[in-house]
């Protein structure tokens, strides 16, 4: 049985602000100063948006460094993302993490090839092992080599004694049939939270909060505390999403890190630009202004503090 503490809330994600290929560690420092100021329930690093996959090691204990300093100065938690495609240097990213002590610490199963439940078992009682007491998340997207069922991911969590929680796109039928959420911390994506509260979900790992951390915060909030208010706001958040957002996706092949990058820069919010690390495309500015007239009508709330 997992005795660490559960997790919840809105966890903003740190976007690399990058000029000339360079992680631009200033800028760095003032977003994660945003968002400790914009009361945010916790910061991680590295994760998809993070841009993991193109950091050196050096790049990855600067960055994870500059942020359990701030984090710890003013008592705010934060998780790690030691995700790493390369399993042995996953581990060793989950062993530099915690040194930091941070509150948890990320990770995803070994990437390359589609790994079975007993692959990743052993790699997650690996990565306990090597997080030497600190509590566990597994991010297992849409995009992961294995989408494990609801069945697999109870054996895990029953198995695994630091695994508090799971970074999912949505809980499933099968995963509410499960009982796992009402035992273990499941992050969904951020638009679809406040349905996913009704069914047990204890926060995001937020999309939403890249296009403005404060009001991000606020919605969460009345999302756990199940408002109707949040489901009224959800559908535009959807709304605005769907036909503002994903096509850069679906149609225009971006990645998932310039989407959010770009909501990040429309926000306006952050001195970030939408600008990506090699070898990935960025959304150009240029774009801004046609969504920002959209979002004004169907997010005001999201345009009212700048």
């Amino acid at each position: 049985m997992n005795t660490n503490c559960l997790i919840s809330g809105n966890w903003a994600t740190l976007l690399l602000p990058i000029h000339d290929e360079s992680i631009d560690f200033e800028k760095l420092s003032t977003q994660i100063e945003y968002y400790i100021a914009a009361g945010v329930d916790g910061i991680y690093s590295n994760g998809t948006a993070g841009e993991f996959y193109t950091q050196t090691e050096s790049e990855f204990q600067a960055v994870n460094c500059l942020l359990a300093e701030k984090c710890h100065q003013h008592d705010m938690p934060f998780q790690v993302g030691a995700c790493h495609c390369h399993p042995q240097e996953a581990l060793e990213r989950v062993k530099f993490a915690s040194s930091l002590t941070p509150t948890a610490i990320q990770v995803i199963l070994p990437d390359w090839f589609p790994c079975s439940l007993d692959v990743a078992m052993v790699f997650m009682k690996a990565a306990e092992q090597a997080a030497n007491g600190v509590s566990l998340v597994l991010y297992n997207p849409p995009h992961a080599k294995v989408r494990l069922s609801a069945n697999e991911l109870v054996d895990l969590y029953d198995n695994i004694h630091s695994l508090v929680g799971f970074k999912l796109p949505r809980i499933t039928p099968d995963i509410e049939k499960s009982g796992l959420a009402k035992r273990a911390s499941i992050f969904v994506a951020g638009h679809f939270l406040a349905t996913d509260a009704y069914k047990g979900a204890k926060g995001a790992y937020s999309n939403v909060c890249c296009l403005n951390p404060k009001s991000a915060q606020k919605w969460t909030d009345d999302c756990l505390k199940l408002k109707p208010a949040a489901l009224e706001l959800e559908a535009r958040i959807q709304q605005y999403m769907a036909q503002e957002i994903a096509p850069y996706i679906t149609e225009q092949g971006y990645c998932n890190a310039a989407v959010d990058k770009f909501m990040a820069t429309l926000g306006g919010w952050s001195n970030l630009e939408s600008t990506m690390r090699f070898p990935f495309a960025s959304i150009p500015k240029s774009d801004i202004a046609d969504k920002l007239i959209v979002m004004g009508e169907l997010l005001p709330e999201f345009r009212s503090q700048y």
